[in-house]
């Protein structure tokens, strides 16, 4: 394996708010005994993120336990809606077949680096056939908590520790959705192709550090020529490959 591929989930590769938004609810009302009042925007951060900042603008003071008791509640309530997510959620045009053109790249190995915690994220790309090219045992998740940048680090010392080849910025691209998942990458030293297809207009992809910006996965072999021109051995460090920016 010489290629690592780390995808974001939400936004890039399905949408399933409204089934995170009833989730995210009933988490809040078994662990403070109180309703959701007011709900975080996600805005790319990660899920241990929000929870501190959901009970905060919820009047509801963070105690040592909280984080952890809230991350099982929300495992639980998702868990329990997890037939309803391709019913009442989506997937992004092209993420299919973008998953499996860029599987068939020489020597790649596919993840997730995601704010999603694991299990959900397991859940999410599970409901819509999107798993099969996906190695969890090296992703980052929103259970930890990390910078995105680090976590993005960390999954590439997983993805080393299993694979036994050194993942860098050189062979690492992420791909993403929000200016968050931009930053990240450019301060973990890897490149990006960013996806406007959530919430960051295309010029704040670019003004965040993409390397490369589509508008959506509809094209696979636009999503295959960005990686596997950004992983190329020959890429001079910080420069896009010719060709593939956008202006």
């Amino acid at each position: 394996m010489n290629r690592l591929v780390l995808w974001n989930i939400d936004l890039t590769l399905v949408d399933v708010s409204i089934v995170t938004r009833e989730a995210y609810a009933e988490a809040f009302r078994e662990v403070t005994g109180r309703p959701l009042v007011k709900l975080t925007p996600p805005n790319g951060r990660p899920d241990s993120e929000i929870i501190f900042e959901m009970l905060a603008l919820n009047g509801v003071v963070a105690g040592d336990d909280h984080l952890p008791r809230f991350l099982d509640a929300l495992a639980g309530s998702f868990a329990a809606r997890r037939r309803r997510l391709a019913k009442d959620g989506r997937m992004m045009p092209g993420a299919r077949d973008a998953l499996k053109a860029v599987a068939r790249l020489d020597g790649v190995v596919q993840s997730v680096l995601t704010g999603t915690i694991k299990s959900n994220a397991v859940h999410k790309l599970t409901a819509f056939g999107l798993d099969k090219h996906v190695d969890f045992e090296i992703g980052g998740y929103g259970e930890e908590v990390y910078p995105k940048a680090t976590l993005l680090q960390v999954a590439q010392g997983r993805a080393k520790r299993k694979h036994g080849a050194a993942f860098d910025g050189g062979n690492t691209v992420m791909i993403g959705d929000s200016a968050r998942d931009a930053q990240a990458a450019k301060i973990a030293g890897v490149a990006m192709i960013g996806i406007a297809s959530g919430r960051s207009l295309p010029a704040e992809l670019r003004e965040a550090g993409a390397d490369v910006v589509l508008p959506d996965l509809s094209n696979p072999s636009e999503v295959v020529a960005a990686v596997a021109g950004l992983t190329s051995p020959a890429r001079a460090p910080g420069r896009s490959p010719a060709g593939h920016g956008s202006p």
